[in-house]
């Protein structure tokens, strides 16, 4: 709403305006008003009219309800018989012995306004777990995440088990297998296997699964304390704590190549997989990585190869740096790899958010954030 005195002064620019050659809607239309609004506001007497909606009587709605219906229905809700009911139980219930108070969308709102919208019963109240633990990666064999996924078998219904270890570092897949069983033990044998195969034993590892029987098997569970493996788990029902085996898993049903009728027998499928990841790890230039394998950077490679690649890129520019018009593409290293990093937006501390922080906002290379997980 403008006030009166504001009126006065729009019209007096307004007027000016008008004076000087300009139109008068041309006038209006700069000060977002309409040459509608500027002929109410004149009295016809050369005043300016007050703006009465303010002072307007507006008389309550006739559906409000009054105090006392709101007590009533605050009332009747905390009677011993409705005292462990909700609403949609309340008013039918009511209905059903003739009685109406209000709609069941009134007694939810007054229930709300009076701070008594709460679970009503005896069930335990819905709780937020908290966020699985942050890990970051500086070096390969540090952070390791496995899951295991279905492959199609013969028949619909039927199906394979590949497990698989992905170090996500390096994005490598230091370990892997395909069986015809889903149990702890053959878990535990691939996980033994990919620590003697990275020779990591005596340095500290964690080890990131999901929440599945396998991952938490007693077989499994004694591997780990053998080999020194810190375990991790994601939240009950939330994929997206395991992002790095996911996207793996994705990666490998989308391939060109993968057999969409399923695989006939246990060795075929084993046979497709080791060529799926003897090209994951050789020949597939991971986005996340700044386009190099895997295994280059694992082997740590990726240096002296990012670097030759800036090379060529600045040898271009000099050549021809009519065609550049900015800086050339980033070809730095992928510093540190965190699992699950804690949103920095939104809780500024707890564990690895410093470092986390310090490492975006310092020197040590660049973060791989969620947006770089996609294999």
């Amino acid at each position: 709403m403008t006030s009166a005195s504001d009126r006065r002064d729009i019209v007096v620019l307004i007027d000016e305006a008008v004076a000087a050659g300009a139109r008068q809607s041309a006038a209006c239309a700069e000060l977002g008003l309409s040459a509608r609004t500027l002929q109410r506001w004149r009295d016809g007497e050369g005043g300016i009219r007050e703006d009465r909606r303010p002072l307007a009587v507006r008389p309550a709605p006739a559906n409000r309800l009054s105090e006392e219906e709101r007590d009533l229905i605050v009332a009747t809700c905390s009677t011993p018989e409705f005292a462990s009911s909700p609403p949609s139980q309340i008013v039918p219930r009511l209905a059903d012995r003739g009685t109406w108070i209000a709609s069941e969308s009134s007694f939810y709102r007054v229930l709300r306004e009076r701070g008594q919208n709460h679970r009503r019963g005896r069930a335990r109240p819905a709780s937020r777990r908290k966020p699985p633990t942050s890990f970051e990666a500086k070096a390969p064999c540090e952070v390791w995440s496995w899951d295991i996924t279905w492959l199609p078998g013969p028949i619909a219904g039927a199906f394979f088990y590949l497990y698989l270890i992905v170090d996500i570092w390096s994005r490598k897949i230091v370990g892997w297998e395909v069986y015809e069983r889903e149990t702890a033990d053959l878990a535990a044998r691939v996980l033994e296997r990919a620590v003697w195969g990275e020779k990591c034993l005596t340095s500290p590892l964690v080890l990131h699964a999901d929440n599945g029987s396998p991952m938490k098997g007693a077989t499994m569970k004694t591997t780990m304390e053998r080999l020194g493996v810190i375990a991790s788990f994601s939240r009950p029902r939330v994929s997206n704590d395991n992002p790095f085996s996911e996207a793996l898993f994705r990666t490998c049903k989308y391939m060109p190549g993968w057999p969409t009728r399923g695989f006939a027998k246990v060795d075929e499928a084993r046979l497709w997989v080791q060529g799926f990841v003897r090209w994951y790890n050789l020949e597939h230039r991971h986005s996340a990585l700044r386009f190099v394998t895997p295994d280059q950077r694992h082997r740590g490679d990726d240096q002296s190869l990012l670097a030759a690649r800036h090379q060529v890129y600045q040898c271009a520019r000099a050549a021809r740096p009519e065609r550049w018009s900015g800086k050339t593409r980033n070809w730095n290293p992928i510093g540190s790899v965190w699992l699950n990093p804690e949103r920095l937006e939104v809780r500024s501390g707890g564990h690895g958010a410093a470092d986390a922080l310090s490492n975006k906002a310092g020197g040590g290379g660049s973060m791989t954030g969620p947006a770089e997980r996609a294999a």
